[in-house]
């Protein structure tokens, strides 16, 4: 929002330099992002009299001006073909430096000899002092300007440059900021004059006004001004929109820009010859029903958008932009000046799903006051009769079903304290938001009823008032103290440090950890067939970034795919994250998972020769080390899995529940990823895994007395898995270890059998084991297993 200083002296007086009051904005929190000087380069250039005019000696087109400056005159050619005697204009004598008209650089201005005259400085064109790029004629000044006074004095302004935060949509207006200074300084805020004379008819007898959708349009007003002259801006309007960066156009245009940077009401103003039937619709627009905005777009709608209609169609995109058809030409001799209030989120969608932004809805999307509408009505209709001549029917129109009484927020003394760490009497309390606008009632010595102004629609709680004493008393004069009270106890969340150990553990097992979008895809979710049905978001950037993921996997593959075309050996990567799932008429479930990949060489290749490929028990082995590290105990049981090879799957199981999931990738899907090496995942649901992980665990003293090891080899079943042997095994209580070193198929083992061998330690807390003990408790483990799998021991 750029801010002329010059006018915002119309409404509060300004003492204070340019960069010590941009530092109390910025300090109350209004920053000021830049300041900008207009005139600072108009060095030598003053205000000058045409006081006569001769014609050229050896040029017909160019003539001689002579030129009052107050003590002095100086004769120059020029060749503009609007100069005249009596007119006041910027002067440039010998030294200025202006730009160039025809070539746009900056040149230095010196005596020069035109066609045999020595012209002693310039008459200047806006262009040339870079005001505007009119370069057609002189740059005419009002007849009030002082002879002879720098031009810098006269023209020159400070523009700063704010950055408004989401929650002030006041301070997007020129008034606005003014209460801000005044707050910031003491000083008293002068509102324009908002009167004016009514000699039409009665407006209702001209126009009618319908909401049809109160929900979306709180309040809609208007007023009717006929035989209008549509014409130039006058030059005072067009200086403050330029230096506030708006285009001017004409004078009726003009005017509602002026009013909206004015007031921060956006308003607009229809051709009223244009509004067919002289009847106004405020309506949701139909099924397939299109507008041509002002910028010559045809634009298709949808029922979630708000129109302004006529009886036979949309004549504005209400909030945004309005229609090509009724917006005011050189003809038009009649307007009615729309001001109306509108729901912020429709605006902020509406301009959104059509891409289409404009000054008036980042205004209306930030949620500005309906008690705005009238007051900027009636200032912009005064300014309309002021420069456009006409007549205004008499009353305006005001349609309002969304008024909202405003509620007297209860503030005491205590409450500030204890925010602020200070005491402030209510007296100071009262002056600060007084000074700001609020009506303030004493109801005690420490109590305060305070009502927000209209134009504040960002006070809701005593904390917001609480931040407005503070901010114009000033931050830096909140004192440092220590925090009284007890200070809340730290609640750690144990899903948080579950996340963060799994990502060192899996980083220690030399894992690289990679975060891929949440947005893909509808064709990656088909690749990998996940079971869940994905859930398209409404307004998605590009095609590739549509549905949120239900599954880590298809990212992963993607990652791998593009590093396996530049990395030769092994790739190990891993990513925790969120998965969205849908669910009937709620949003989606979040589920944390941690899904790994694994590909390539197991080692790197070396002079002795060359690294083995990973297999499934590398991703098992990881699986195993984190579930280990974690204090978690898992089985690990045959299973399917769409996307992975059937007999080379298994399920991770923990109490008996399914937690993940750990195999091969299937071939296909390799293969639709463009990945060229086998490859393994893992995937394992963090939520499922927090209540076994976050157990305490206790520290269990080293064993004082010696071990006893003992092998055993065992015939078993082709299709038995060793975790059911080990199992059975580790059940005994002197087993404290058991582990699987050896499988063997072959010509010594029967056909449909398969040798599993494995070293058992026995070992007992209290007494060191005999060897008739340990010869006992390994005959039963024979024994029990003989009777449960049918093992025998192989010879």
């Amino acid at each position: 929002m750029k801010v002329s200083l010059n006018w915002l002296r119309d409404y509060v007086n300004i003492t204070l330099p340019p960069r010590e009051l941009a530092q109390r904005l910025t300090m109350s929190g209004t920053a000021v992002g830049a300041i900008h000087t207009i005139g600072r380069a108009w060095e030598n250039i003053v205000v000058g009299e045409i006081i006569d005019i001769n014609p050229h000696p050896s040029a017909d087109r160019l003539r001689l001006a002579t030129v009052s400056l107050g003590t002095e005159s100086k004769t120059v050619v020029c060749g503009a073909p609007n100069i005249a005697v009596g007119q006041r204009v910027p002067f440039a004598k010998p030294g200025a430096e202006l730009i160039d008209g025809h070539t746009g650089e900056v040149i230095k201005l010196g005596r020069a000899k035109i066609r045999g005259v020595v012209s002693e400085g310039m008459i200047c064109s806006e262009k040339e002092l870079g005001v505007s790029e009119r370069h057609e004629g002189i740059m005419i000044l009002p007849e009030d300007a002082p002879v002879g006074a720098p031009l810098s004095e006269y023209l020159g302004d400070t523009i700063l440059d704010l950055e408004v935060t989401p929650n002030r949509p006041d301070c997007l207006s020129i008034i606005g900021v003014a209460r801000e200074i005044a707050a910031l300084t003491g000083e008293k805020v002068r509102p324009p004059e908002v009167s004016y004379e009514e000699k039409g008819e009665v407006i209702e007898s001209l126009v009618s006004i319908e909401i049809a959708d109160p929900e979306l349009c709180r309040r809609y007003c208007a007023s009717l001004i006929t035989d209008v002259r549509i014409a130039p801006s006058p030059r005072w309007l067009v200086e403050r929109l330029s230096a506030c960066g708006m285009r001017p156009i004409n004078n009726i245009v003009d005017v509602t820009n002026y009013v909206m940077l004015e007031y921060g009401q956006p308003l607009h103003a229809f051709d009223y010859r244009e509004i067919r039937g002289q009847r106004v619709i405020v309506r949701r627009a139909g099924e397939g029903e299109s507008l041509v905005t002002l910028d010559g777009v045809g634009r298709f709608l949808s029922p979630d958008m708000l129109v302004i209609a006529d009886k036979e169609g949309p004549i504005a995109l209400a909030g945004v932009m309005g229609g090509l058809e009724s917006e005011v030409t050189e003809a038009t001799t009649a307007i009615l000046l729309e001001s109306a209030n509108f729901n912020n989120v429709s605006i902020r969608r509406t301009s959104n799903s059509l891409r289409l932004r404009s000054e008036a809805s980042s205004r209306f999307e930030k949620g500005i006051s309906p008690e705005l509408t009238v007051p900027a009505l009636q200032r912009a209709t005064k300014l309309i009769l002021e420069l456009a001549g006409g007549r205004a029917a008499r009353g305006i129109i005001d349609v309002y079903p969304g008024r909202v009484e405003r509620v007297p927020i209860l503030l005491s003394t205590t409450r500030v304290k204890r925010v602020l760490g200070m005491e402030i009497g209510i007296n100071r309390i009262a002056e600060v938001l007084t000074s700001l606008g609020f009506a303030c009632q004493l109801k005690s010595p420490s109590e305060l009823f305070v009502t927000p102004p209209y134009w504040r629609t960002d006070i809701h709680i005593p904390d917001d008032l609480v931040e407005e004493v503070a901010r114009i008393m000033g931050y830096d004069k909140v004192p440092t103290t220590i925090p009284r009270g007890e200070l809340p106890r730290h609640e750690p969340d144990p899903s948080l440090s579950l996340r963060e150990k799994v990502r060192d553990i899996l980083a220690s097992c030399g894992m690289q950890e990679v975060i891929t979008y949440s947005l893909v895809s509808l064709r990656m979710l088909e690749r990998v067939a996940t079971p869940h049905p994905p859930i398209r978001v409404a307004n998605p950037m590009t095609s590739e970034q549509e549905y949120l993921r239900t599954t880590l996997r298809p990212g992963l593959l993607q990652a791998l795919s593009s590093n396996e075309k530049h990395e030769e050996g092994g790739i190990r990567l891993f990513e925790v994250g969120k998965v969205f799932l849908s669910r009937e008429d709620d949003l989606p479930e979040e589920r944390e998972v941690v899904t790994g990949l694994i590909s390539g060489p197991r080692t790197p290749s070396s002079w002795l020769g060359e690294g083995e490929g990973s297999d499934f028990f590398d991703a098992k082995g990881i699986v195993e080390m984190l579930l280990s590290r974690l204090g978690v105990g898992a089985s690990f049981e045959v299973c399917e899995d769409d996307i992975l090879c059937p007999g080379r799957t298994a399920g991770i199981f923990v109490d008996g529940g399914r937690v993940g999931v750990v195999g091969e990738v299937h071939p296909k899907i390799l293969e639709s990823f463009d990945i060229r090496r086998a490859a393994f995942l893992f995937e394992l649901e963090l939520r499922k895994l927090l209540p076994y992980a976050m157990v305490v665990r206790r520290y269990t003293p080293l064993p004082r007395f010696p071990s006893t090891v003992r092998d055993i080899a065992l015939v078993v079943d082709k299709g038995l898995s060793s975790a059911r042997v080990q199992q059975i095994i580790q059940s005994f209580p002197l087993v404290s270890q058991v582990k699987l070193f050896d499988v063997y198929t072959g010509e010594q083992v029967p056909p449909g059998k398969k040798s599993l061998a494995y070293r058992i330690v026995y070992q007992s807390p209290s007494r060191t084991l005999t060897v008739e003990e340990v010869n006992k408790i390994q005959q039963e483990i024979i024994s029990c297993l003989g009777r449960k799998l049918g093992a025998t021991l192989r010879a």
